[in-house]
């Protein structure tokens, strides 16, 4: 269940899913963090009936996932 546009951000490599996104190399987890393409701020993520929408409480609108910049950041 690994995609890969998702790599780690430390050593680059491909990251692992074991409910969380993980770095067999760093020994971390990560989570996915997304922003608003038009200001940067976070999104709300909204999930229902399977898919995933992104909503832009700055912008007060959704936002097309392929728009999206993702980022992962450490979990403590």
């Amino acid at each position: 269940m690994t995609n890969p546009q998702n790599s780690c951000p430390a050593c680059h490599q491909e990251l692992d899913w074991d409910g969380q996104y993980h770095c067999s190399d760093c020994q971390r987890h990560y989570k996915k963090i997304g922003f608003c393409p038009d200001c940067d701020a976070e999104l709300e993520k909204l999930q229902a009936c399977g898919s995933a929408s992104y909503f832009c409480n700055s912008c007060n609108e959704l936002k097309s996932k392929s728009r999206v910049k993702f980022a992962f950041e450490t979990v403590d």
